[in-house]
């Protein structure tokens, strides 16, 4: 692990989550720290939180069940609504999040290129 981060956040925590998960890859997308399943991106590190692309009936149900959960709004302009962000104060408590992610990822794998 290396010790010079330029600045705190959850990514240690997101990727050590994350890049167990079968096929799945991490890069850099538009300054954001993107996983992907099968060349498309699934969640990113967004701001405070992590974004998760789901179905858009699954983000709505997200909204108002979820008290940490914001729209998507990487760069200050909205998404489409298959994105929701999730904030989590410590990157560790991600972890409670583990089924939602793997719900995107199965989400975006079955997903059609448009």
């Amino acid at each position: 692990m290396s010790t010079d981060t330029p600045k705190p956040g959850p990514k240690a925590q997101i990727d050590a989550l994350l890049l167990k998960l079968p096929g799945v890859s991490a890069r850099k997308i538009n300054g954001l720290d993107a996983y992907f399943v099968s060349d498309k991106m699934f969640a990113c590190i967004s701001g405070d939180g992590v974004a998760l692309r789901l179905p858009a009936v699954t983000v709505t149900e997200l909204r108002f069940s979820m008290a940490n959960t914001v729209p998507f709004q990487p760069g200050g302009k909205a998404s489409t609504r298959e994105w929701i962000q999730i904030n989590r104060a410590e990157g560790a408590e991600y972890e409670k999040d583990l089924e939602l992610f793997q719900t995107s990822l199965e989400f975006v794998k079955g997903a059609r290129s448009r």
